[in-house]
């Protein structure tokens, strides 16, 4: 039972393949003039600055507290 199983859902999988392209084949690729490519650059800057910004921060922080900590230390 348990092979009939895996077979089924390999052969399901197989076949369903083909009705769940999601782009059509027109034929080999082309360059056409008429194509519009997404920018990459839309919000990956902001997450990029937004991301250098935390890490600066979680830096600031740690060496804050080591300090803090090699203070306590001497005492």
């Amino acid at each position: 039972m348990k092979i009939f199983k895996i077979a089924f859902s390999t052969t399901l999988v197989l076949l369903m393949s083909k009705l769940l392209w999601a782009q059509s084949f027109a034929g080999p690729p082309s360059f056409v003039a008429d194509v519009q490519d997404n920018p990459i650059d839309g919000g990956l800057s902001l997450l990029l600055g937004a991301g250098a910004v935390y890490g600066a921060k979680k830096l600031r922080d740690f060496r804050k507290n080591k300090k803090e900590h090699q203070s306590e230390d001497c005492e």
